[in-house]
């Protein structure tokens, strides 16, 4: 074992100690992440977080040449944001134990016990005295918490070490440690099955049984369960003194059965409480490898298994039985061979595993029937694409594989086929996840490493039939290619399902039995999709909006090659008929239920209205503009809604609608409108054009009053709805123009009006509006009762970015009124797990400056910035304009925060750039829409500048007209804008406030570029 830096025990580099508290601290940051590294920018904050020296950059560049003239030049590598180490993984000791951390997992898992064991005692031996080192959980110095997050890893090779002693048969090593583990871990029942097996074989099973006894007992009296399979098949062993005597026919496993923990102790379960358990599913899923396993496991005397697969008539499958039995013969009658194979079965606890059923169920389900009424302790496993049917059966439908079983497999066979191929995880997770958790496609896939890399395997999978063939010679002749296992099925099928399958693959999304008789048209479709269900080609999921049934793409993709094209045609008729009688439902009086309605059907939706543009189908394409346009806007999918948007609206500026299809021509103008109009202002557009040829018609619905608002008369007599509609536009307008007081009162206007109107969204829509505005306003109050009453129906209809905007807004109302705890209690609801989520890193930074954790705060506002690009995301479903506004926004609230905790020295870089973002920004695509945008970074130009002594109580006036975002206080707190800005230059704060104060946007626009360029030029 040769390691050259080590951290663990002490902190030297080969042979040689580091002493020094920062250089120790400065190792222990840059292995942390051997591969990035560490940016200067927090290198500076963890190594002098006490004491700030007067030029950081310096200071840390004087730290890294002493470590490289101490410990070799090549040591520390730069890298344009900071340094990194010059060493591989197994060259660091806290690399090298996550190596031996998962070699030995991975051996262990493969039944490699030996170099589990041989992998675990090189990884436990780089720690000299690890339970010291653990005990100082209260230190907060980077190597003591590296130190501290390696120990998960120690406790994880004791315990591999523990279990490969046992299963190596060094019973009398294991049983101390398995005993400490036990201790550490009292409900790790894998742990103690082998503890029991150490004391039975060094103490006696009475000992064993003992133990067994007492963890029995205390998981009733706590938990009111029992132990697992596995402890309790350890118990019964125990009783008989023996593992059962006959395993007849189950071959042992050439490789590990990977990612099928959880179904075979499902499997397993099922068979204690049902007589004949049938595992079911698609070809190629695993079927008879998960049999074969729990064949090995079960707990009956007599295991028998019969593989089914070339059997050729129904007739024969008794035959079949009998002669791998030894009782057949073909004198006998089919009495007599079922009593024959009931004899031979025995009377004591038995298990017959019928293997591949499918294309002889009847047969198969005869011989079971008569079986299980003759005997009392027979229990029968199956596995088929086709459940048998039985009163006494019990179905498991084997699922597919989840993502990170499927890259555990293919990279396990990939190495195999070729040990030094290079597994990239991206492009194996998106060859896995294309496989949908197919075994079979995953281990044909992983062979072609052998001449292929997995980028190159991705490519090709566009013809999957071509590329995964060729398996395994020992593996069925069906199983070593991908059409083979597909075809298998489809030659079970009659014609018309076989045409039913066709017609089915057009449906991208899956579809509802409902859906499927407006494809299919004729005969009893409720026959056909039970006959494809049962043959596992479809597979039904139940939903919020009812049952709906799906294919594997693989094969959907093998239906679709002779599909007819007449089939497209009912297809898009089924899609017109969906938009035109759901284009509106959610604005109706069930919301929740006509959104996830049409949220199932959105891919369907979708290729349907690239069908219809491809085919210049007006009809089509205003009926999914319409239905899609309406869920996006709901979850406010702007980033969808502009795509949609400029997809069609050349088609629907020529479309002339026949009096049927008016409305949704109607719906997909307004919806394309109101977009245009929240993202961008009010401006001219195809849409306006679409609705200027349609009839007004009376405006008692959502989609004509918007119509009727935009082009009706001046005069036109409000109804409820319109007045509702009129009071909504003017609160925007009004916003836009920097005017939140009439914008305000235009809000409450709205929420008086939805009041007399029908549908739960019209009020949720009016506290949206005041919630929004109020934080606008700084009434930090009023917009939390607001935003909490439009919470619920947004997340009962699922909207899932508009759910987390909510949670947001409702964090930054909080922090307004300085409800800190409030404020941390909602932005943990809006967590993403697994996400990146600089929203809500940007809130707990604000939290933490609330709390007056100043260091903190600033130091996940620089990690805002440092992670953030002009074009990301940060909102599920926000176009590339309001993106960049965030962007901006990020850059001013970091520099407002630095500077007014006299740590601008630490964002720099930042005040450097701004004045030239900002400019470029608002003289090539200003958008009134993003004016707090505008004035959150002009209030951060401000601060930086009066933090530097220089002139910026102006700024902070034109910022003030902005009207700059008020939602990250108490940084952007108006209160301390003013404040700062008086305690400047009072006067020229006050000559600012009455220069900007009457001008419009476009002269804003035009005051900010000339105190910018000033700021430039000077």
């Amino acid at each position: 074992m040769s390691t050259d830096l080590l951290l663990l025990p002490r902190v030297a580099y080969r042979g040689k100690e580091i002493t020094g508290p920062r250089m120790r601290t400065l190792f222990a940051l840059l292995a942390a992440d051997l591969r990035t590294g560490c940016s200067a920018s927090r290198l500076v904050q963890e190594l002098w977080w006490d004491e700030r020296p007067e030029y950081p950059g310096k200071a840390l560049q004087i730290l890294v040449s002493r470590a490289r003239s101490q410990l070799g030049a090549g040591l520390i590598a730069s890298t344009p944001h900071g340094y990194r180490l010059a060493l591989s993984e197994d060259q660091v000791d806290t690399s090298a134990v996550l190596l031996s951390g998962s070699a030995s997992a991975q051996c262990l898992r493969d039944g490699d016990y030996a170099a589990a064991l041989q992998h675990a005692e090189s990884g436990l031996a780089r720690w000299a005295d690890a339970e010291a080192e653990a005990g100082d959980s209260e230190a907060v110095d980077p190597l003591s918490m590296l130190r501290a997050e390696r120990m998960s890893t120690y406790r994880s090779l004791l315990r591999i070490r523990a279990l490969a002693l046992s299963r190596l048969g060094r019973y009398a090593d294991a049983l101390d440690i398995l005993g400490q583990v036990f201790r550490e871990r009292p409900q790790d029942e894998e742990v103690l099955v082998e503890l029991l097996r150490c004391e039975a074989a060094t103490a006696g099973p009475s000992v064993a049984i003992t133990r067994y006894d007492a963890y029995r007992r205390s998981l009733r009296d706590e938990l009111g369960t029992d132990p697992g399979p596995a402890l309790q098949q350890m118990y019964h062993e125990l009783l008989r003194g023996s593992a059962p005597v006959v395993r007849s026919g189950i071959p042992q496993e050439p490789n590990a059965l990977l990612g099928r923990d959880d179904d075979i102790l499902a499997v397993t379960h099922l068979m204690r409480s049902s007589r004949v358990t049938s595992i079911v599913g698609t070809g190629g899923l695993g079927k008879t490898r998960l049999a074969y396993a729990v064949s090995r496991r079960a707990e009956q005397h007599a295991v028998h298994l019969v593989p089914l697969a070339g059997v050729t008539s129904d007739d024969d499958v008794a035959s079949a039985v009998a002669a791998a039995l030894g009782v057949g013969d073909g004198r006998l009658t089919p009495v007599d061979l079922v009593t024959g194979i009931v004899n031979a079965l025995g009377h004591g606890s038995a298990l017959l595993v019928l293997d591949n059923c499918e294309h002889v169920v009847r047969g198969a389900a005869e011989l079971v029937r008569a079986l299980i009424s003759m005997t009392g302790d027979l229990r029968v496993l199956t596995t088929s694409r086709a459940r048998l049917g039985l009163s006494s059966e019990s179905v498991y439908l084997l699922p597919e594989l989840t993502l990170p079983a499927s890259v555990e497999l293919f990279n396990h066979r990939a190495k195999a086929a070729r040990p030094t191929a290079e597994l990239p995880l991206d492009a194996v997770q998106d060859v896995c996840g294309r496989l949908e958790g197919l075994p079979l496609a995953i281990e044909l896939a992983a062979a072609r490493v052998r001449i292929m890399s997995v980028p190159e395997i991705a490519v090709r999978l566009a013809d999957r039939f071509a590329l995964l063939r060729g398996g395994a010679r020992d593996s069925p002749e069906r199983h070593r290619a991908l059409r083979a296992v597909i075809d298998w099925s489809w030659n079970l099928l009659d014609p018309p399902a076989q045409a039913a399958m066709r017609a089915l693959s057009i449906f991208v999304g899956g579809f509802t039995a409902d859906a499927a008789a407006h494809l299919l048209g004729t005969g009893d479709v409720l026959d056909v999709l039970t006959q494809l269900t049962d043959q596992s080609l479809l597979k039904a999921v139940d939903t919020r909006s009812g049952a709906r049934l799906h294919m594997l793409e693989t094969v959907r993709e093998f239906s679709a090659v002779d599909r007819d094209a007449d089939v497209t045609r009912r297809f898009l008729a089924w899609a017109r008929d969906f938009g035109t009688a759901n284009h509106d439902a959610v604005f109706g009086d069930d919301p929740v239920t006509a959104t996830w309605l049409i949220r199932a059907e959105q891919d369907n939706l979708q290729l349907a209205l690239r069908l219809g543009l491809d085919r210049d189908d007006g009809a089509t394409v205003s009926a999914m503009a319409a239905v899609l346009g309406c869920l996006w806007l709901l979850e406010s999918n702007f980033a969808r809604l502009s795509w949609l948007t400029e997809q069609t609206q050349r088609c629907l500026s020529h479309f002339r609608p026949e009096p049927a299809h008016v409305e949704i021509t109607r719906t997909a103008a307004v919806i394309s409108a109101v977009n245009t109009f929240l993202m961008h202002g009010p401006r001219a557009t195809r849409a306006l054009v679409v609705l200027r040829r349609l009839p007004l018609g009376t405006p008692d619905t959502t989609t004509r009053a918007a119509h009727a608002m935009v082009l009706g008369p001046a005069d036109h007599a409000d109804t409820p709805i319109l007045f509702w509609m009129r009071a909504g536009f003017e609160s925007f307008l009004h916003q836009q123009h920097n005017n939140i007081d009439e914008a305000l009162f235009a809000a409450e206007r709205m929420l008086r009006a939805a009041d007399t109107l029908r549908g739960p969204l019209f009020p949720a829509f009016a506290h949206s509006r005041l919630g929004e505005l109020s934080l606008d306003a700084d009434q930090g109050h009023r917009a939390r009762d607001h935003l909490a009453a439009a919470l619920p129906l947004i997340v009962q209809v699922g909207a899932r970015s508009s759910t987390v905007r909510g949670r947001w807004a409702l964090t930054m109302a909080n922090l307004q009124i300085g409800a800190y705890d409030e404020a941390e209690r909602w932005a943990d609801e809006a967590a993403m797990p697994g996400e990146d989520d600089p929203v809500g890193l940007a809130l707990r930074a604000e939290i933490m400056l609330g709390r007056g954790q100043v260091e903190a705060g600033l130091r996940a506002w620089r990690r805002v910035a440092d992670r953030m690009l002009p074009g990301a995301d940060p909102v599920m479903g926000i176009d590339t304009s309001v993106a960049e506004a965030w962007f901006i926004e990020v850059q001013g609230v970091t520099l407002v925060a630095h500077a007014r905790h006299g740590h601008l020295g630490l964002v720099r870089d930042i005040a450097g750039t701004a004045p030239g973002l900002l400019a470029e920004v608002l003289t090539h695509r200003p958008s009134t829409v993003n004016f707090p945008s505008y004035g959150s970074l002009l209030l951060g130009i401000a601060a930086a500048d009066i933090a530097d002594g220089r002139p910026g109580a102006g700024m902070v006036a034109l910022a003030e007209r902005f009207r700059f975002s008020r939602g990250y206080q108490p940084t952007m707190s108006p209160a301390r804008a003013r404040e700062m800005a008086e305690q400047s230059d009072k006067a020229a704060y006050a000559d600012a406030q009455s220069a900007y104060a009457a001008l419009d946007s476009g002269s804003l626009v035009a005051a900010a570029l000339t105190a910018l360029r000033e700021r430039i030029s000077g």
